[in-house]
């Protein structure tokens, strides 16, 4: 039974969160992928074959697959989440007035946001490959 009823939090939690993907698609500053990836891990905790299903679609699979096996953030990911995030925040810390400490865990967190996102690497390693010796040719 509790097994069950985890199994189907996960599986509420990857229908939520897919469908904020699906918001971030058509509203310009709700981002897609993070709902994306947390709804593939709801997924794969939940139905492997809504987990596959993510995996494997033609516009966003690729994103999914290579964050689960590499822990890869594209660059242009990461130059875009390296311009929204001050701009998403700056009007709130410079114009509205709120508790100085409060802003301060806000730029705070932008800046651990940052360095966590632009610690991940930007591309799959190279696959190595076992490279054989060919015979010269010592004629």
């Amino acid at each position: 039974m509790h097994q069950t009823l985890i199994r189907a939090f996960y599986l509420i939690g990857g229908f939520i969160f897919v469908l904020l993907g699906i918001i971030g698609v058509l509203l310009p500053l709700v981002p897609t992928t993070p709902f994306l990836l947390l709804a593939a891990f709801c997924f794969s905790r939940s139905s492997e074959r809504l987990h596959q299903y993510l995996l494997n679609q033609r516009w966003f699979g690729h994103y999914i697959r290579d964050w689960e096996e590499h822990g890869v953030i594209p660059l242009r990911a990461k130059l875009f989440a390296t311009s929204m995030m001050p701009v998403m925040i700056s009007y709130p810390l410079l114009f509205l007035s709120f508790h100085p400490g409060l802003k301060a865990l806000a730029g705070a967190t932008v800046v651990f946001a940052l360095w966590y996102v632009w610690s991940k690497p930007s591309e799959r390693p190279m696959t190595t490959e076992k490279k054989t010796d060919t015979p010269r040719n010592t004629s």
